[in-house]
């Protein structure tokens, strides 16, 4: 896996062929990846790239504040250092701007296929409650079921919620707990009763079958995917 450092637009030699040379490697690796349908990290990479380079464009003093320092003096006595930005000159800064330019074209275009992707695979997968569903959904369990699979995977699940002065936020912790054999016999109610009979600690959980119908990378887009349209069937039926 190719990696994109957060500070490389100041890190090393600031030259548009030197950058372009860093930038098209790395979207060349995401986008193979996109083409195998493993879509984690990479989307949100992308975005965080895509998103601090929109700051940066709008506010030139970013530039400045994410270049490296060096030491220009110091004060042994009263423990101070000054520093002095490496940035200093009109030219860099217009080197600076055609890097960024070049840049968010590139991740804007890359965003948009893999948000076509997304989009794609997410038709693919549905979610559906597994007997009655309890008030407090926020906590339960999650059967996770791919179409050329014969095997369930069950996660617990707890959705935490975090507030800035903006946005509400929600993540979903999971924990793999086991693997169960789909069979005939079975079905997913029998499985629910037998997730509570052996783990006493939720007498009535909510439980959720999540099923893909194509295979798909696991940990990178399945589970992702999966967390995604359990907080949005949670919201919906708040």
């Amino acid at each position: 896996m190719t990696e994109l450092p957060k500070d490389w637009l100041t890190k090393g030699l600031i030259d548009f062929e030197y950058k372009k040379y860093i930038l098209l490697a790395y979207l060349k690796d995401v986008r193979q990846n996109f083409q195998g349908h493993i879509l984690y990290p990479f989307l949100s990479d992308l975005v965080f790239h895509y998103r601090n380079l929109l700051s940066i464009k709008e506010n030139k003093q970013l530039i400045y504040e994410n270049f490296p320092k060096m030491i220009s003096k110091a004060d042994f006595e009263k423990l101070k250092i000054s520093y002095k930005s490496i940035v200093e000159d009109d030219e860099i800064m217009s080197e600076m701007e055609v890097i960024i330019d070049f840049a968010l074209t590139r991740f804007k275009d890359l965003l948009e296929e893999g948000k076509g992707i997304y989009e794609f695979v997410e038709e693919k997968v549905q979610i559906q409650t597994i007997g009655l569903s309890p008030l407090y959904a926020k906590e339960g369990y999650l059967l996770l079921s791919q179409n050329v699979k014969t095997d369930l995977e069950v996660y617990k699940y707890l959705v935490t919620v975090f507030e800035s002065a903006d946005e509400t936020y929600r993540a979903v912790n999971t924990e793999y707990l086991e693997t169960v054999p789909k069979s005939i016999n079975s079905t997913y109610e029998s499985i629910k009763l037998g997730l509570i009979k052996k783990y006493k600690n939720m007498p009535n959980p909510a439980t959720y079958l999540i099923s893909a119908k194509l295979n798909l990378p696991f940990e990178q887009t399945f589970l992702p995917i999966a967390k995604r349209l359990l907080v949005r069937s949670i919201n919906t039926a708040a």
